[in-house]
């Protein structure tokens, strides 16, 4: 089943709206794809106004900024340590904006959005956080 970007049928309340029209085309949503650890892949969309959005379905490396040095430079992605978005994410390594992602450079906190950049960047932590 797709997803719909239309108008809810309830009100802020909880009462129903008329609809005034059937569903429109152009308020059907993207398929749900995840960027996730592997080879390296990303995949190219035609969006409203055609301009493009680059998604990232695969990925090994990540852009790491360190706040120390003040330098950027790539580092090979081990595992996906904790994501907030989803808990179950960390058992499908699948990366999101805010996850945690072991690297060999150590802890970094991913703050890009791979499913709309088309681009990895993450910000390497000092320490470890505490378990939630």
């Amino acid at each position: 089943m797709g997803q719909w970007q239309g108008r809810s049928g309830r009100k802020p309340t909880g009462g129903r709206l008329r609809p005034f029209r059937k569903k429109r085309r152009f308020e059907i949503a993207r398929e749900t794809q995840f960027s996730t650890l592997g080879g390296g892949y990303v995949k190219k969309y035609r969006v409203r106004g055609a301009n493009r959005k680059l998604r990232i379905l695969t990925v090994q490396t990540i852009n790491v900024y360190d706040p120390a040095t003040q330098k950027m430079q790539p580092a090979k992605i081990l595992t996906v340590r904790e994501n907030k978005a989803n808990p179950t994410y960390v058992q499908r390594n699948i990366i999101t904006r805010g996850a945690l992602v072991e690297t060999d450079l150590g802890l970094v906190e991913v703050r890009s959005r791979p499913g709309q950049d088309g681009v990895l960047n993450g910000i390497r932590l000092a320490k470890a956080p505490a378990p939630a």
